[in-house]
Parts: structure tokens; sequence; C-alpha cells
């Protein structure tokens, strides 16, 4: 993309055609971010709609491989909007170190790295060389509210 240097993170979401969520709150005893050390923590995230409608299913048996993607992909803007407020600039991402990525899947479903791609796929579009990181793609047999895919990352940032 010519340019991809000069463009923020925003813009680059929104020449995708993306806006920002407002970040999901935790649906559980814990909270949605730490920073410690010059590092940006991510609690897991899933595929949740702007009006909360959560994706769900299994993938492999009544989710294909197209829709997984999609739900892997929402759930990383899901993890930007967390990071934004977290950080009050996605300009401030040093560099996505790790993620982790959880898939719901039926026992013999064997393409969860693919499936994965959808967020890492976002996270390159959105901040470049410095969105490429280390991953596991694992698959569970069930996830919170029967939702698709979960994600966690670990990412470095600039300032305190």
């Amino acid at each position: 993309m010519k340019g991809f240097t000069q463009m923020t993170p925003y813009a680059r979401l929104e020449a995708q055609g993306l806006v920002l969520p407002p970040a999901p709150t935790p649906i559980a005893t814990y909270i949605p971010y730490v920073i410690e050390g010059g590092l940006l923590y991510l609690s897991g995230q899933g595929p949740r709609e702007a009006d909360g409608t959560l994706r769900t299913g299994k993938v492999g048996g009544d989710v294909g491989m197209e829709r997984a993607y999609d739900d892997a992909r929402l759930t990383g803007l899901n993890l930007l909007a967390v990071m934004h407020d977290a950080l009050g600039d996605l300009g401030r991402v040093r560099r996505v170190v790790k993620l982790l990525g959880m898939v719901n899947a039926v026992p013999d479903f064997g393409a969860h790295p693919k499936v994965i791609n959808g967020c890492s796929d976002l996270l390159i579009d959105v901040f470049g060389e410095a969105g490429l990181h280390a991953r596991s793609a694992v698959g569970f047999g069930s996830l919170p509210d029967n939702i698709t895919v979960e994600i966690e990352a670990i990412v470095a940032i600039e300032g305190s």
C-alpha cells in the first residue's frame, strides 16, 4: 500500500471500511487489560458485534472456514478497541508481540491457524511490520457463551 508508513492505524482501519467498536466489557471477574513493564496484556476477546451480539457455533460443524476467519477478524477489531481504550492512541503500539488464538471446534477440525489468520491479517493490515507476531492457534471443546473464537494478545508499547 503506497504511503503505508505515513498512515496512522486509524487511517488504515478507515481505508478498509472499519470503525472501532466500543471496547467490550468483561463478562466475569477480570479486567480487560494490564500494562506492566512496557507491555500491554490483553484479556481474551471474542467475536462480539458493536451491538453486543455474539457470533457462536462450532467451527468445522455448523460454522465454516470463511465465517470462522471473519469471526477471528472481528475479534481482532475488538482487541484493537481495547488497545485504544488502554493506550488512548493506537500509535503507541510499538509491536504486537504474541497472540493466543482459541477455536471452538469439532474434534476432528485441524485448520486452527487458518481461522486465527483472520485476526493476524487484520493486525498486519493495521500496524504493518509491527503487526507481525508470534502466535499459537489451538482448538478447544468449548468457549464461553459458545463463541467461535477467543484471542488474547501481548503488545509492546511506547511511553508510559
